[in-house]
């Protein structure tokens, strides 16, 4: 299913849909899927994963750790493809620096994206005006490239991003990194209602800081589409390294509280 299409699909049910995050690898490789099963069941609408790099300049403390225990657990961008393939069942996103895709390969990384059944790719560390290269490749693999929209989007920046986007429309919920935090910034819901202005059809899921139902609840109402939730994903990871059965069930328990909050 084509990541609009899900949003279609919860619209006419009068739903938000909850997209999760979580670092591919971490705590070790074989435990992703169990992970994300258990965000399945818990009913997670689309699974973003994190291909982890060295340098994750947009990510806070907790995912930056998590980056680092998924790297020395082995996790790689060959190993990724392969896990990523084996999640079904659910739309599938990518998130991953530049320096990795470059790495490999605009052509071959969009390709093992198609392979492994991953629709959208966010790469957080590629402006606009530098994406042309990629974006030359993504729609002949049905692979959605995805943008981030901030309150310090220009009005010129903003519009032109929308030109471009696919799948959805990452809305920056707060300034800096990633991570929980206790209020959503107060600048989230005129952003939602200049964004739906300039393009009221594409999907707008916020992102960054989101932790709480009640976030959840404030963001909907304000007119997004959709959520994304991962630092809180990880810490409840973190929590839980030494003990893999009570993290499963403590993330499919979280998440069905989450996704309850999107039936606003």
């Amino acid at each position: 299913m084509r990541i609009e299409e899900k949003f279609e699909e919860l619209r006419r049910k009068r739903e938000g849909v909850l997209i999760g995050f979580i670092t591919a690898g971490d705590p070790e490789p074989k435990q992703t899927l169990k992970i994300v099963q258990a965000l399945m069941r818990g009913g997670i609408d689309i699974i973003e994963l994190g291909l982890p790099f060295s340098d994750p300049i947009a990510d806070g403390l907790v995912i930056q750790k998590a980056s680092e225990r998924a790297l020395k657990a082995g996790m790689n961008p060959d190993l990724f493809f392969k896990l990523a393939k084996k999640i079904k069942g659910i739309p599938k996103v990518c998130l991953t620096y530049y320096n990795l895709v470059l790495q490999r390969g605009l052509k071959e990384f969009v390709q093992d994206c198609q392979q492994a059944e991953i629709s959208g790719l966010i790469v957080p560390d590629l402006p606009i005006e530098e994406a042309k290269p990629l974006l030359n490749f993504c729609p002949n693999y049905g692979v959605d490239l995805i943008f981030l929209v901030a309150a310090t989007t220009t009005e010129k920046r903003l519009k032109n991003i929308l030109r471009f986007s696919q799948g959805f429309l990452y809305v920056v919920s707060l300034l800096g990194v990633t991570g929980v935090r206790e209020k959503l910034s107060e600048s989230i819901k005129p952003l939602i209602t200049k964004i739906k202005k300039f393009s009221p059809q594409i999907p707008l899921a916020v992102g960054f800081g989101i932790s709480k139902p009640e976030h959840i609840r404030e963001v909907i109402l304000a007119g997004a589409d959709g959520v994304i939730v991962g630092s809180a994903f990880i810490k409840l990871i973190e929590k839980n390294l030494n003990n893999k059965k009570k993290m499963v069930s403590e993330l499919e328990n979280f998440t069905r509280k989450l996704k309850k909050a999107t039936m606003v």
